[in-house]
């Protein structure tokens, strides 16, 4: 969700973690549900409110 919210894309963040497209889009929609987020922007303003989104140009996990 963090990755999301900071503005990457589901491709973007699969590289990230590892992932496939398709498993982050499915956490993606999960989240959202779970947030009860209906926009993306919903979701944006719910991570801001807990803290997860990092400031604009860093991102939030590294590789290691």
């Amino acid at each position: 969700m963090a990755l999301v919210t900071a503005g990457r894309l589901n491709k973007q963040v699969a590289g990230d973690l590892g992932l496939s497209e398709i498993t982050v889009k499915i956490h993606r929609g999960a989240a959202m549900r779970k947030m009860g987020a209906r926009t993306l922007a919903d979701l944006v303003r719910m991570a801001e409110a807990l803290k997860l989104v990092s400031p604009p140009g860093s991102t939030p996990y590294t590789q290691v």
